[in-house]
């Protein structure tokens, strides 16, 4: 079998032992990244029209399955894996620090979960958010 192996289109990566090998798809890893992403307060992952887009279908199929993969893409091979993050910031973050904390998340969770070695995490920043452009949620965090 080949080192990287493609099925039903999606490359997987392969983690071997002695007592036989864990396949993950990209799926797996861009979803882990998303997530790990979100967890850093002062994001939102996608932006501008990838943001308005998913915002729109979200509210056509009732939300939020598929929010934490966007602004996301990976390449994974067999035991590392790359990762592409684009990303709206809240405005008044210092966009340097707020990068460093997510890519430090993302390599730490990515690595963590499934064994494969972040070599590279490559952030857009492509928007900033404003107060008003914020969830509800965060709104309400804001003003306390």
């Amino acid at each position: 079998m080949s080192e990287e192996q493609r099925v039903g289109g999606a490359q997987r990566a392969s983690l071997q032992s002695e007592r036989g090998r864990t396949t993950m798809s990209d799926a797996v890893v861009t979803k882990i990244a998303g997530i790990a992403a979100l967890e850093v307060e002062g994001i939102e992952m996608g932006g501008g029209t990838a943001r308005a887009v998913g915002g729109f279908l979200d509210s056509i199929t009732g939300g939020g399955g598929g929010h934490q993969a966007r602004g996301v893409s990976v390449e994974v091979g067999e035991e590392e894996a790359a990762v592409e993050l684009s990303m709206s910031v809240e405005y008044g973050k210092t966009i340097p620090q707020l990068s460093e904390a997510v890519r430090r998340n993302v390599i730490s969770r990515v690595q963590s979960l499934t064994g494969l070695r972040v070599v590279e995490v490559n952030i857009t920043v492509n928007d900033v958010l404003l107060p008003e452009e914020l969830p509800e949620g965060e709104r309400q965090r804001d003003l306390r």
